[in-house]
């Protein structure tokens, strides 16, 4: 049982949220399983993807944390760093400390670092959830009609997309990665520096 569940927490499948979690096989590289994921004792575990590096990023509509209009287009200019989650998916919730952290030290910097939920019920559970862990460097912003998880295509959840300043694509993780890790830092700056 204790493996089923280390297993589990490398990603959440997005068809079937509590059950048929499991890592995501596909992509470049896949990442080392690593220790101690902050206060839950498991395990990180990740795929990387660069094989849509250049794509322009998508022109959805999403939902700010107060409720209006937003795209990725409002941060044109900046890196940034576009992570799918649910409150349901404890891989996902296992990495928001370390993407708060993130938020921390590069969103100063022009990171703009956006924590965009697929959760369907929405705000009835975004709001209860950033209310009750301290990350308050980060903010829920909602995709109610899931876009990017249909654009982005993994069917695993987290996934992470990072693009450049000019919103190009350069790499996906699907999985939970550790974001204050080295492999995590490389990526950030690589984009920092676009």
């Amino acid at each position: 049982m204790t493996l089923l569940l280390l297993a589990g927490l490398g990603a959440c499948d997005k068809q079937s949220p509590p059950a048929g979690q499991g890592p995501n096989a596909s992509g470049e590289a896949t990442g080392p399983a690593q220790s101690g994921a902050p206060g839950k004792g498991g395990e990180f575990s990740y795929t990387l993807d660069r094989s849509k590096a250049g794509t322009p990023a998508p022109d959805f509509t999403f939902q700010n944390p107060d409720g209006s209009d937003a795209s990725l287009k409002d941060f044109a200019g900046k890196p940034m760093l576009v992570n799918l989650w649910a409150t349901w998916c404890a891989p996902c919730v296992a990495e928001m400390p370390t993407l708060d952290a993130v938020a921390a030290e590069y969103g100063k910097k022009g990171l703009a670092v956006l924590t965009i939920s697929q959760d369907s019920q929405g705000e009835t559970v975004i709001k209860p959830f950033f209310e009750k862990h301290p990350l308050p460097h980060l903010k829920g912003w909602i995709d109610p009609e899931n876009q990017f998880g249909f654009h982005y295509n993994t069917g695993m959840l987290p996934t992470t997309v990072i693009y450049d300043a000019q919103g190009k694509e350069m790499a996906r993780v699907v999985g939970a990665m550790d974001w204050n890790s080295k492999a995590g830092r490389a990526l950030i700056e690589a984009a920092m520096a676009s």
